[in-house]
């Protein structure tokens, strides 16, 4: 009875590490993003880094977040833009513009600010 019950256990927990593998707390790398936006284009998405450049205004703001293995455009409505040099995480939807060779132009609209 204990056996089956942690083969049972072991069968729940085995999505869960699959979903997770490979991305420090459920973040999943820019570079990821970049590689195949058409795959992550309308999804929601959970990203992390250092603000490399920002600019808010009345409650707007727009700032490029690198996570060592890219750079990528955040877009908030609400908050503003975080200052330069910050370490923070970002959750919302990725958003593929257009690629162009090995030119990718995308965004996130975020939904939610958090500490990675």
């Amino acid at each position: 009875m204990k056996r089956s019950m942690s083969h049972a256990l072991a069968l729940l927990a085995l999505p869960l590490l699959l979903l997770t593998a490979g991305c420090k707390g459920g973040l999943t790398p820019i570079k990821t993003l970049l590689d195949d936006p058409g795959r992550f284009d309308h999804q929601t998405v959970r990203i992390g880094g250092t603000v490399k450049q920002g600019v808010g205004i009345l409650g707007y703001g727009v700032y490029r977040l690198d996570d060592g293995t890219g750079t990528l455009t955040v877009v908030t409505k609400e908050g503003g833009s975080p200052r330069e040099g910050a370490k923070i995480g970002a959750e919302g939807e990725f958003r593929s513009a257009f690629t162009l060779g090995t030119e990718t132009a995308a965004v996130l609209v975020e939904k939610q600010r958090f500490t990675p």
